[in-house]
């Protein structure tokens, strides 16, 4: 009984895609209300800055997402301004969504890291952002 318990948790691991993804109204989706989601998007106790874009804005949206990759990131969708991706994490096997939007004329790159089950994540959607934000070398 406890290996069917075990295993029925495990597959609870593999939730589709949440349906507010991609840009909607030229704005990624907000943070649900349970703390495990960080948005460059809307002001807040989940805020994180946007990555700074230093430069051609074409050639910092490359960078952003060579490393997305660079850090453990699988691309599920990628256009000349929005990126989606996600990221699994090693034990149980829970997925985050990434997702990147340019937005050239501001100077920057909004992003959206959100845990798709769970209350908290202990921070590690906002760790990921400043990651990137590091491996990507601006702001």
């Amino acid at each position: 009984m406890p290996a069917l318990c075990f295993a029925a948790f495990l597959g609870g691991c593999a939730v589709s895609p949440p349906d507010d993804l991609g840009v909607i109204d030229g704005h990624l989706a907000e943070c649900p209300s349970a703390p495990h989601c960080v948005c460059s998007e809307y002001p807040g106790e989940r805020f994180v800055q946007p990555l700074a874009i230093a430069g051609d804005a074409g050639q910092a949206w490359q960078r952003a997402v060579a490393a997305v990759g660079a850090i453990g990131g699988t691309v599920v969708e990628q256009r000349d301004d929005y990126l989606h991706a996600t990221f699994t994490t090693r034990l149980l096997r829970f997925v985050d969504d990434l997702e990147l939007r340019l937005d050239s004329g501001a100077g920057v790159i909004h992003v959206r890291s959100a845990s798709r089950i769970g209350y908290y994540d202990f921070n590690v959607n906002r760790n990921r952002v400043e990651r990137l934000r590091q491996t990507v070398g601006g702001g």
